[in-house]
């Protein structure tokens, strides 16, 4: 598992550690190749989440798209416990978690085979010398436009401006993307169905937030 850092905060629940034993063996993505389609057959589309955190995103997008499959990556164990809550609590069925890196998640998936990349708020990295640590690196938007599919969407945001600007400048040096912003409010709003979470809600960062739409071509 790829990481910085820790990922455990505090003594889990009891309800979040008994869910950790009972339900997330049954939604815990395999090792090896993953294939979405074995994993629900009758899935119309596949969206990625990178670092769901606690996973209220991740499972209120899941409620309302029964019929897509949603994979989740989360190193954080509270985040896992919380998202498990969230999933137990609606009785969803097609989500699979990976505890660890979204990277190990990417790599193990087939060419063309993902409709949407989510990487909402991830952790900024703010100081020069751990920049090399941020998720969006090339190797990253590489690996991401190998797993979309022609026309899929990699959405991300972020309340930190340096980290916006470092990612809109490795998207546009990426041809296999395009930027589909057309006006300042399809940056500086957050798109229609977007669910607000409880740490993006906290303003930790150095700015509104900032959201970017990268198109798959």
């Amino acid at each position: 598992m790829r990481t910085y850092g820790r990922v455990q905060s505090r003594s889990l629940k009891p309800r979040q550690a008994a869910l950790m034993q009972t339900l997330l063996p049954k939604l815990a993505l395999p090792g090896g190749p993953l294939d979405p389609h074995a994993l629900m057959p009758e899935a119309a589309q596949v969206w990625l989440e990178a670092g769901f955190g606690a996973g209220e995103h991740l499972a209120a997008q899941a409620a309302r798209h029964p019929h897509t499959l949603f994979l989740g990556a989360e190193p954080f164990v509270n985040g896992i416990a919380a998202c498990l809550a969230h999933l137990d609590d609606a009785k969803l069925a097609n989500v699979r978690l990976q505890h660890g890196d979204v990277r190990d998640v990417a790599e193990r998936l087939p060419d063309a085979s993902v409709d949407r990349i989510y990487v909402l708020f991830p952790d900024p990295w703010p100081k020069t010398r751990h920049k090399k640590r941020r998720l969006i690196q090339p190797e990253f938007i590489a690996e991401a436009a190998r797993i979309m599919k022609p026309g899929a969407v990699l959405r991300f945001a972020t309340d930190w401006a340096d980290y916006a600007d470092w990612t809109l400048e490795r998207f546009l040096a990426a041809p296999v993307f395009r930027w589909t912003a057309e006006r300042a409010d399809d940056w500086r709003a957050p798109w229609p169905d977007h669910v607000t979470t409880r740490y993006e809600a906290k303003r930790l960062g150095d700015c509104d937030p900032i959201w970017l739409e990268f198109e798959r071509v």
